[in-house]
């Protein structure tokens, strides 16, 4: 768990998690409304796709929006609006799953989840005080390369509640 004090440190979290990322991988993004993930999931693509002005607009109503980055096609799939996993395959979802996945509501996907997905999940605490969940890709990085990218650990919430 780290701390995301601002926007930028949002922006640098999922540039670190770009250079980790490549084909066959999936990304999900859970938290509540306002707590980050288009932040995260619009800085991931530019950083993924080597292209910082890349235009990346909300899939909320299309649902999934593919992008073509140097190593692979990225499909940015928002589930909101999803009415239930059987509608992954009129999305493309086994075809998106050659390339990378990028998915916001991931919950959504129910058995569908791919059991070596990255599980990001973003918080913010009663305090203001906003949070990164990170789990999975052990082989990849772990809490000292975090710490020593520049993210702070978070400490437990005051409370002992979630985030």
């Amino acid at each position: 768990m780290i701390i995301l004090e601002t926007e930028e440190t949002t922006r640098a979290l999922a540039a670190f998690l770009a250079r980790q990322a490549g084909a066959g991988d999936a990304i999900l993004l859970s938290g509540p409304l306002g707590a980050g993930k288009s932040v995260l999931a619009r800085a991931f693509l530019r950083a993924f796709c080597q292209d910082a002005a890349l235009e990346v607009p909300s899939p909320t109503y299309t649902l999934v929006q593919p992008y073509a980055a140097p190593s692979c096609t990225v499909h940015h799939f928002d589930l909101w609006r999803l009415g239930g996993p059987d509608e992954l395959d009129e999305l493309g979802w086994d075809d998106a799953r050659d390339g990378l996945v990028l998915v916001e509501w991931p919950e959504r996907l129910e058995d569908m989840t791919p059991p070596d997905a990255l599980h990001v999940t973003l918080d913010v605490r009663p305090d203001g005080t906003r949070v990164a969940h990170l789990q999975g890709w052990p082989e990849r990085f772990d809490v000292r390369s975090l710490t020593a990218a520049g993210f702070e650990p978070a400490p437990p919430a005051p409370d002992g509640a979630h985030g």
